[in-house]
């Protein structure tokens, strides 16, 4: 038995860690601000508490630059900035976002939101909803050339229109660049965009219930996604089935989520809600994801009824979802950001439940943290997690609990963990024996 546990040990292969600011940073929200009701101070509060790392926005809510650059002095949070929803200036697109790129505090600018719902007229063609999206792919495109052409904005990165996949005509917008071949009605060459954009919010009438690995299910890039998610607007098209890219190079794509999360809802209680949060990040993330903004800071007070989307309650009375992210990003704060590729560790997880999945985090300090989570809605899972090297100390902390930790342990090179429905988050020490 020893000399099996020996060769178990040993054929451990490593794994690549990833820059824990890198996951830091692609946790976004959705939020006015300083405007429809929302105050600048408690934003500021309320993005410091979370640990957010961006925020979407855009000129269609009113929100200024100024705002804006004191909540990214003070919180230290960047923006993607975008057209809105109807949004055709171009001028006024890009005047915000030179200010924001000058204090280092732009991530990208965004094209139009959900043309699908928000029909556009732009150089006097109306387009989007149920006509012809020809106006919509005109103003991607020069919205692309113009980003390109600025001094100031030439290096950053430009994202797609959310929702392409309710074309009704096949102008390409399923492409970052049109390829050869792909019968659409612009020529091929034509680029829109550095990064796809989709909104994949996690409950949909194909799959509205609470099930096991329902966030990793939504960020799932191929068909077996049954939301509204990356296959259905850039792999085969959910309105006409225009063909876009293959599953093979939709899970190397460049992708972002500019709307995503869900409402608190009859089986989505508050606690579920929280849970599912916390998951999906990790999830897009892991999945490929560069940036995910969640839908919606603090609910909304200017639309009809209290939707419930929020991490906040109108009065900014947290709920489990803010509490529970911000014990993540706590736990994970990495005040030393580096540029280098991190290191690895050897590691593995025996006999992995489909619903466990793991993410290998480094800090900027030189520290790794494995998060290991669990999406099994009843029950647990049974974890052993195997290591190649015995680890002078292991420092295990729950997000759900809170910031401190949990549970320590001493040299050895396996730990056993009961996961449920949330993660985890185990801290090495190193050191010789």
């Amino acid at each position: 038995m020893q000399c099996l546990l020996f060769m178990l040990t040993v054929g451990i292969a490593p794994v690549q860690a990833v820059r824990a600011s890198d996951f830091l940073e692609s946790i976004g929200v959705n939020s006015a601000i300083s405007v429809r009701g929302e105050s600048l101070t408690r934003t500021i509060e309320c993005a410091k508490y979370l640990g957010m790392g961006w925020f979407r926005t855009g000129y269609e809510s009113g929100v200024t630059t100024e705002d804006q650059l004191r909540l990214h002095r003070e919180a230290g949070v960047r923006f993607s900035y975008g057209l809105g929803s109807g949004g055709n200036d171009i001028a006024r697109l890009l005047a915000g976002p030179r200010v924001l790129a000058q204090a280092d505090a732009l991530v990208a600018i965004e094209g139009p939101n959900e043309p699908n719902n928000w029909a556009i007229t732009y150089k006097g063609e109306s387009g989007g909803g149920s006509k012809s999206w020809k106006a919509v792919a005109a103003l991607q495109q020069d919205v692309y050339s113009a980003v390109r052409s600025d001094p100031i904005l030439k290096t950053v990165p430009v994202w797609g229109p959310s929702e392409v996949g309710a074309m009704v005509d096949n102008v390409g917008l399923q492409f970052l660049v049109v390829p050869q071949g792909a019968g659409t009605l612009v020529p091929a060459g034509t680029r829109y965009a550095d990064a796809v954009n989709v909104h994949n919010y996690i409950y949909h009438p194909n799959s509205p219930g609470v099930e096991d690995n329902k966030t990793w299910n939504a960020s799932d890039p191929s068909p077996a996604c049954r939301i509204d998610g990356l296959y259905g607007n850039h792999g085969l098209t959910w309105g006409r089935k225009y063909q876009g890219y293959s599953v093979p190079e939709l899970e190397k794509l460049p992708k972002v989520t500019t709307e995503t999360g869900c409402a608190i809802d009859g089986a989505i209680t508050e606690e579920v809600h929280g849970l599912n949060l916390l998951s999906l990040y990790l999830d897009q993330f892991k999945r490929g994801w560069s940036h995910t903004a969640v839908y919606l800071l603090r609910d909304r007070v200017d639309e009809g009824g209290n939707q419930q989307y929020g991490f906040y309650k109108p009065d900014y009375s947290p709920r489990k979802a803010a509490m529970y992210l911000h014990n993540l990003t706590t736990i994970l704060a990495d005040r030393q950001r580096f540029s280098g590729r991190p290191g690895e560790l050897a590691y593995s997880i025996v006999h992995q439940d489909p619903t466990v999945h793991d993410l290998l985090l480094q800090r900027g300090d030189g520290n790794l943290s494995l998060v290991i989570w669990s999406e099994k809605v009843k029950g647990g899972n049974e974890v052993l997690v195997k290591f190649a090297k015995h680890i002078q100390k292991t420092v295990i902390f729950d997000p759900t609990i809170g910031t401190s930790p949990v549970h320590k342990v001493g040299w050895t090179d396996a730990i056993r963990l009961n996961l449920t429905d949330h993660p985890v988050v185990l801290t090495f020490g190193f050191g010789e024996r």
